[in-house]
């Protein structure tokens, strides 16, 4: 990206040392910009409002206002903005309830400097990136899946494909030519056949499954 063109990032956290560590790491990747730091969810909120970043580095547990809570009313009333969930949390129940309250991606702080630099400027382009652990977990939790991907018809496995890119319903409608009604039909029968309740289980069975990607219209 265009260094004069920066992503801007709020980070949240309630531990001071790490707000403080994550700030001297983005200064230095020149792409990368901190324009705000919060304790909690509710001050995340109002530097939301304010500052309009494009990525919050979202933490779970945090008094005031939860890290989940928090994700929810972000990707409510400002959806533009795209969470990453930075946690040392890795229960189930935990991964689940952020992804559905509208995280993009789910890491631990134990990322390396340069791997999560990456997954900042991926979640700028709506692409999801989980840590392996998170993965596991989610495939683990699937109860006796259907991977019936080949009961797929060409245009569902074009849309999945999609879906795995990090597109949006709008973004899928534009890219095949399609309306948006359309697309939300073959959303819905794409995780009907594969057994799934979400998108985000559907992602994880083609990328942690290692299904042929070749049939399912991605570079």
């Amino acid at each position: 990206m265009d260094s004069a063109d920066p992503i801007r990032i709020v980070i949240v956290d309630d531990h001071a040392m790490l707000l403080k560590g994550l700030g001297v790491f983005l200064k230095s990747y020149p792409d990368l910009q901190l324009v705000g730091e919060a304790a909690n969810g509710k001050e995340a909120l109002v530097l939301c409002a304010e500052q309009r970043p494009d990525i919050v580095l979202m933490d779970l547990m945090m008094p005031i206002m939860d890290g989940i809570t928090a994700t929810r009313l972000i990707h409510r009333d400002f959806p533009d903005i795209a969470v990453i969930i930075l946690t040392s949390f890795g229960e189930e129940r935990l991964i689940k309830e952020a992804l559905e309250a509208g995280a993009l991606s789910y890491l631990f702080k134990k990322i390396s400097a340069d791997n999560l630099a990456a997954a900042i400027r991926a979640a700028k382009r709506g692409v999801a990136t989980y840590a392996p652990e998170v993965t596991e977990i989610l495939v683990q939790s699937l109860h006796s899946p259907k991977f019936m991907f080949h009961v797929l018809t060409p245009r569902e496995r074009e849309v999945l494909g999609l879906m795995v890119k990090g597109f949006g319903n709008n973004e899928i409608a534009r890219d095949l030519n399609i309306t948006v009604s359309t697309t939300k039909s073959h959303v819905s029968s794409v995780l009907s056949k594969l057994g799934v309740a979400s998108r985000t289980e559907a992602i994880i069975m083609v990328l942690a499954h290692n299904v042929n990607l070749g049939a399912f219209y991605i570079p």
